[in-house]
């Protein structure tokens, strides 16, 4: 490409950041939803409806009108096509674009200044900006849900296993409880137990339980995991892109910890991004990203792991595992059982 043919992509490029940048501002003030309910609405009155400054509101139309995600009619504004997508309830909905791009300029700006000092300062930097945590979540939710209720449960025989023991499962890093929701969804008779380090995380997950009637079967709690002493044995364990927020502290101790918590024939079921020992996978275009990623968690003390890595690590610790692959096998569900049998109920 010409010097001017670079120019001219790039711009493109950037183009495309700026137009998640306003998406961002539009979902987290839930003024795409808003505008949703009023239906057509003046800068004041989406404002008013919003709880928002209208200076701000106004100028941020404009801008949303500019980018095409909302259509102006007589000085009064609704949703257009672009806008629709990034309502968080819609099928398929693009907000987990719009908020990756905002935490992933965050992080690679914390990049750019740690790299100097080599400060790996850990999860707290995902809590450094107010409006990205409590959307952190349901951007995980959007993007794995449906791989995980249409794709990855059905081709895991030991969730079916657990349910029909109506036993406890345990989500380790639980985020706002998508997992263990979809999990109860399907199967009626397990019971659950979310744990993570963020009280944000928890209160999120224990309303969005109680909203969809699960209170009763679902627990959230905030906890560390170097630090968890579980009630009972559980039937299941789960890690949900969470083993590698804390592979590097004492992997060991970890899987000694997971083995030690199960019932006699129960699972522990990690789910991690698949990296490759190859370095020319990273050019392929589902890796790319994976591969940002992967410095932004130097950022906070991690780094992705092998699936053959964990594999090797339930070994050490007398617990056979297999690895299956999904989307176009960048992401990998490992599967490992505690010897013995599940007694049925």
């Amino acid at each position: 490409m010409t010097p001017e043919e670079l120019k001219a992509a790039f711009r493109q490029q950037a183009q495309g950041a700026l137009s998640l940048n306003i998406a961002y501002i539009g979902i987290v003030n839930h003024l795409f939803q808003t505008l949703r309910s009023l239906g057509k609405a003046s800068a004041a009155e989406l404002a008013s409806a919003a709880g928002m400054d209208a200076g701000y509101v106004m100028r941020w139309c404009d801008a949303a009108y500019a980018f095409g995600y909302l259509d102006s009619v007589e000085d009064r504004f609704r949703l257009g096509p672009t806008g629709e997508a990034m309502l968080p309830d819609v099928p398929g909905t693009l907000m987990p674009m719009a908020v990756q791009s905002i935490l992933s300029a965050h992080m690679a700006e914390r990049a750019a200044g740690l790299m100097r000092t080599g400060e790996r300062p850990g999860e707290r930097v995902l809590g450094e900006r107010e409006t990205v945590l409590p959307w952190f979540g349901p951007m995980l939710e959007a993007n794995f849900g449906t791989l995980f209720e249409t794709t990855v449960c059905p081709a895991i025989p030991a969730f079916a296993e657990v349910a029909a023991s109506e036993g406890l499962a345990v989500d380790l890093g639980c985020g706002n409880g998508w997992y263990l929701r979809a999990l109860a969804r399907r199967y009626p008779r397990v019971r659950g137990l979310g744990i993570d380090g963020f009280g944000e995380n928890v209160e999120q997950a224990r309303q969005l339980a109680e909203a969809q009637g699960f209170g009763s079967r679902l627990r959230f709690l905030e906890g560390d995991i170097h630090e968890l002493r579980l009630e009972e044995p559980a039937e299941l364990i789960a890690m949900n892109r969470a083993l590698h927020h804390v592979w590097e502290k004492d992997p060991e101790v970890l899987f000694a910890w997971l083995r030690d918590n199960l019932k006699p024939g129960g699972y522990a079921v990690v789910w991690e991004p698949a990296w490759r020992a190859e370095r020319e996978a990273l050019r392929d275009m589902p890796r790319r990203a994976m591969a940002f990623q992967n410095l932004t968690e130097h950022v906070q003390g991690n780094h992705f792991l092998r699936p053959e890595e964990i594999v090797e690590a339930f070994e050490r610790v007398d617990m056979p595992a297999t690895a299956h692959l999904f989307a176009q096998a960048t992401e990998a569900v490992i599967v490992a059982r505690r010897p013995g049998a599940l007694q049925k109920a």
